[in-house]
């Protein structure tokens, strides 16, 4: 069976089982390996992405629930690193090992659609289930900071 979906604005139909964890059907299936994948029980974050706009945990979303619907990845933001995002991250130095970094960036790409000006507890409430073991959240906070006021301003 072939399951169709959106990715990064593009048509795709994806021929996995449909009970699938979406992390394996980007990676392996349509080769967009940015999404990473961390404990496999959606407790990490390293593979989020978006669904319709929202944070989702690909590792426990099934190829099924996202049939009809616009999934959006990391390679979404761009490989130049121009997207306000990825420039307050690397001025921010927040990746160190950067395994955890395209979850990061989806969870605030995220929270930055749909609030210009989050607080630091909306910040923390929005990226609580991403989980960094390198310990950079004081800097992962001012980077998405940074990048909200730069998407305000533009």
């Amino acid at each position: 069976m072939s399951v169709t979906f959106q990715l990064n604005g593009k048509t795709v139909s994806a021929k996995a089982e449909t009970d699938t964890p979406l992390l394996w059907v980007i990676r392996d299936e349509l080769g967009l390996t940015g999404t990473k994948f961390g404990c496999g029980a959606a407790l990490c974050g390293a593979c989020t992405v978006q669904v319709n706009g929202q944070a989702v945990r690909s590792c426990q979303t099934t190829l099924q629930s996202v049939a009809g619907q616009k999934v959006t990845t990391i390679e979404s933001l761009g490989h130049d690193n121009k997207h306000p995002l990825q420039v307050a991250w690397i001025k921010h130095d927040v990746p160190q090992c950067g395994y955890c970094q395209s979850g990061q960036l989806m969870s605030a790409h995220a929270l930055l659609s749909i609030n210009k000006n989050p607080t630091d507890a909306e910040i923390d409430a929005a990226m609580s289930g991403n989980v960094c073991r390198c310990g950079t959240y004081s800097r992962i906070k001012a980077a998405i900071k940074e990048a909200a006021q730069v998407m305000r301003s533009a």
